[in-house]
């Protein structure tokens, strides 16, 4: 496990560290990354600029699961100021846990890179 984030509550440049881990991921260093934020938005935005990076702002654990089984996002993005730590946790089993269908939805995910 590589941990990219802040180790203090003081307010950070979220760029810098969705950068970090998108590049974990793009570089094989990371198979799946976790990024929060205050709501999700910015780091999400920040990390899909790295060409294959599916970056997923969830919500809820249904949206953990549909974003991996259907659309293989491989970077969950949380906002702290929303989430439950309890829904959180809940919410990144739910990413850990599911695995690309693959089918219909490989032809879907080819055509996201411009």
């Amino acid at each position: 496990m590589l941990d990219r984030g802040t180790d203090s509550e003081a307010p950070a440049d979220y760029p810098e560290y969705a950068h970090a881990v998108a590049g974990d991921v793009t570089g094989h260093a990371a198979e799946l990354g976790l990024l929060v934020c205050g709501n999700g938005l910015g780091v999400s935005m920040v990390a899909n600029r790295h060409a294959g990076v599916r970056a997923a702002r969830c919500l809820t654990t249904e949206d953990a699961r549909s974003s991996r089984t259907h659309n293989n996002a491989n970077i969950l993005c949380l906002g702290g100021r929303i989430t439950a730590p309890e829904e959180a946790a809940a919410i990144l089993s739910a990413f850990i846990d599911s695995q690309f269908e693959g089918g219909r939805h490989a032809r879907r995910v080819s055509q996201f890179d411009l």
